[in-house]
């Protein structure tokens, strides 16, 4: 009966609250943590779409940080669940700092059994509503690759090796700073693929603890440790006939980096505490955004391994290095921005972005992202300035854009090259240059080089 109930997880460590609240809130598969570590686990392994959360959690129960560390540790993990804080402190400013923290609502205990009910059913329709409107987005696209926005050569190579490569069953290693992203072309793969009609299931290997990261990957059987209360199937073996995306696979802990291989090498996996090997059909996607070849290198990870997952190697370009997509993408979010808050049409003033431009990005479009939505919010009047991106520039000059600079620049910069390379030799750095002698110490004399 369970199976078709939607999720809920109560946080409260009082056990006769959480009696009570099991038997009001019946309607749904209710799922019941104690304190930090165990909501924490039950939101990783259970994904609930609505959580309730008492505030005062040990070791503090009489105080709220516990409670405050909590709320914005689930967020992290799962930022679309709603979160309903429930405390018995009559303090206003906890219901403000958790509200803006991210929580969906904040009542006060004891609860009117009736209320609570409404506010919870209202949050599993929010969140459902918001469920649809992600695949309804996700499904407009007129290509996989349609919301990718670019207009960098590097970027477009990049998309066209995606489309020469899904047709494919290779495994595929995705390389590229954190923010770049991996995970959109890693779904793009998936969607060009034969397999595009079957799951496409992600883990991160950075987000999870190592201890809990095996059972997540292949699963565990009923009774294999303290808590596997029945049996559950793993990430990998959900996504059967589909692909299965491990981001970054550099912080895979090396025992588990034997197991992947032996899967990768027989296409079987071993449930936690089982001894049945059992088939499975997937394609490997991985990502990372650390050095892998010198990982290896220094025994951070397994040679074999490596060649096992990159089979084919896509490398992805830091924004900082993709000509003209920062301002494109800026103005694209501060579109989307504006239209997600209701506001009307914002514009990015000159020196906005003449700081975009300037702008190192090391977040990349992730960074961006957060960047445009926190200037959208704050922006007084109908433009968006740099003061309101808050971006540190001091110190990067600007690039030329006029064309006599920017040939002239040029034009220097290849003397100096030149004349380093041939050791200051004028007859000889004429020649690479393809000039005479005569207009090199003219060249020199017009860029004041000695």
């Amino acid at each position: 009966m369970s199976e078709n109930k939607p999720k809920l997880l109560i946080v409260e460590d009082d056990p006769g609250l959480q009696k009570q609240l099991r038997w009001s809130l019946d309607a749904y598969e209710v799922l019941v943590a104690g304190d930090r570590e165990s909501a924490l686990a039950m939101v990783r392994r259970h994904e609930p779409a609505v959580v309730t959360m008492d505030l005062g959690l040990p070791p503090d129960p009489d105080g709220a940080s516990e409670g405050f560390a909590t709320l914005q540790q689930v967020l992290a993990l799962a930022p679309d669940t709603k979160v309903i804080m429930l405390t018995g402190n009559q303090d206003h400013a906890h219901a403000v700092k958790a509200i803006s923290m991210g929580a969906y609502d904040f009542h006060q205990k004891p609860c009117n059994d009736e209320t609570l009910r409404l506010v919870v059913q209202r949050a599993f329709y929010l969140h459902a509503l918001q469920r649809e409107n992600q695949r309804m987005q996700q499904a407009g696209g007129h290509t996989a690759l349609g919301g990718l926005i670019t207009r960098d050569a590097g970027m477009l190579t990049v998309c066209r090796s995606i489309e020469k490569v899904a047709p494919s069953s290779a495994s595929v290693m995705l390389l590229g700073s954190s923010g770049t992203g991996k995970e959109v072309l890693a779904r793009a793969l998936h969607q060009l693929s034969p397999r595009s009609g079957r799951r496409f299931m992600a883990i991160n290997c950075a987000a999870i603890p190592e201890n809990l990261l095996e059972s997540e990957l292949f699963g565990y059987e009923k009774g294999a440790f303290t808590g596997a209360a029945k049996q559950t199937i793993g990430k990998v073996e959900l996504a059967h006939g589909g692909t299965f995306f491990l981001d970054e696979v550099g912080d895979l802990p090396m025992p588990l980096q034997a197991k992947l291989l032996r899967f990768l090498q027989e296409r079987v996996i071993e449930r936690v505490g089982g001894h049945t090997e059992i088939p499975v059909d997937v394609r490997v996607i991985c990502a990372t955004h650390q050095n892998l070849k010198e990982l290896t290198a220094s025994g951070g990870f397994r040679e074999d391994l490596y060649y096992r997952l990159c089979e084919i190697i896509i490398k992805i370009p830091a924004l900082k290095d993709r000509y003209g997509d920062a301002v494109l993408l800026a103005r694209h979010f501060v579109q989307k921005f504006c239209a997600k808050e209701g506001r009307a049409t914002l514009h990015l003033s000159q020196d906005a972005v003449a700081a975009i431009e300037r702008y190192e990005w090391p977040g990349n479009v992730r960074e961006m992202e957060n960047c445009v939505m926190r200037a959208v919010i704050m922006a007084d009047g109908q433009q968006i300035t740099a003061e309101d991106l808050g971006l540190s520039v001091e110190g990067r000059e600007a690039e030329p854009l006029n064309l006599r600079q920017v040939r002239d620049e040029a034009e220097r910069k290849a003397v100096v090259k030149a004349l380093t390379r041939m050791d200051g030799n004028i007859l000889k750095a004429a020649e690479l240059l393809g000039v005479s002698r005569p207009t090199l110490y003219d060249l020199m004399s017009r860029h004041e080089i000695k």
